[in-house]
């Protein structure tokens, strides 16, 4: 988001100017692939920088008075929408109309240092449960009404060796021993158990004749860690469960065209007989 050089109300959303030499590139090659534009919207920040009760609940979605766009005349209830359509009207300003917009990533922390106003468990379940229900819903935003956004929410876990504030360790829906934070109603049970925790198998990718390595699958990781086994550091090892009949794809592909081939080879050759 630090690419907007403006951004309230949302239709003056506009990119730095300074910043055209590196982004005009990066969004014509998005805009001829056919690419989305990735950000990463924290309404968390914003309630950070004005920790009044009308903001929080315009952060979180919930009931509040609105905010209307001048310019544009469109009312908007939440922060989340504000912040997309402000990258979307510097998209539109651009020339980019055509780039569809992905949140990368959006969340918000359940714990803080005491300075960190808003990072509690009864926020992050709020702003996460919200966020869910209004993108179930598909009613877009004011600037774009019923066009849906691909949205991913940070973080599935703790990033608890993370440094800085306490906040940055704590927007995990889990803890790094598998136990929920919260239940922000994502699990098609709804309830708050840790996931299943599939049981590795010891081979690693075995060698194929004509096949190359076995994809690895799933794996666990043991990195080396300072200070344990008395000072002594733990050797870096893994183990993989490996998906029954997993076989490269590529080496398939590979011989399928040289079977091609050959057969276009004799055709050729039928052909000039």
């Amino acid at each position: 988001m630090a690419v907007l050089s403006a951004s309230d109300p949302p239709s003056s959303g506009a990119f730095h100017p300074d910043l055209a030499g590196s982004l005009d590139p990066v969004l014509d090659f998005l805009h001829q692939n056919g690419a989305p534009f990735m950000i990463n919207p924290y309404p968390y920040f914003a309630y950070a920088s004005d920790t009044r009760p009308e903001t929080l609940a315009f952060c979180l979605f919930q009931p509040n008075a609105g905010r209307v766009d001048a310019v544009s005349g469109l009312t908007y209830t939440n922060m989340f929408d504000a912040q997309l359509d402000a990258i979307r009207a510097a998209l539109d300003a651009k020339g980019y109309g055509d780039v569809d917009i992905v949140i990368a990533e959006t969340g918000w922390p359940y714990k803080g240092d005491a300075d960190e106003a808003g990072a509690t468990v009864d926020n992050a379940k709020a702003y996460t449960s919200n966020l869910v229900a209004h993108l179930r819903s598909q009613a877009g935003t004011p600037r774009t009404p019923g066009k849906s956004v691909d949205t991913y929410i940070f973080a599935l876990y703790d990033e608890d060796l993370k440094g800085g504030p306490e906040s940055e360790r704590s927007f995990g829906l889990y803890k790094t021993d598998l136990t929920a934070n919260y239940d922000a109603g994502l699990a098609r049970s709804g309830s708050t158990a840790a996931p299943t925790i599939l049981t590795p198998s010891p081979p690693q990718g075995t060698l194929q004749p004509s096949r190359g390595v076995t994809p690895t699958g799933f794996c666990q990781t043991t990195a080396a860690v300072p200070g344990s086994t008395q000072g002594q550091q733990v050797p870096l090892s893994s183990s993989c469960y490996i998906p029954a009949g997993a076989v490269s794809r590529r080496a398939d592909a590979g011989t399928w065209q040289l079977a091609w081939f050959g057969v276009l080879l004799c055709l050729a050759m039928v052909g000039g007989m």
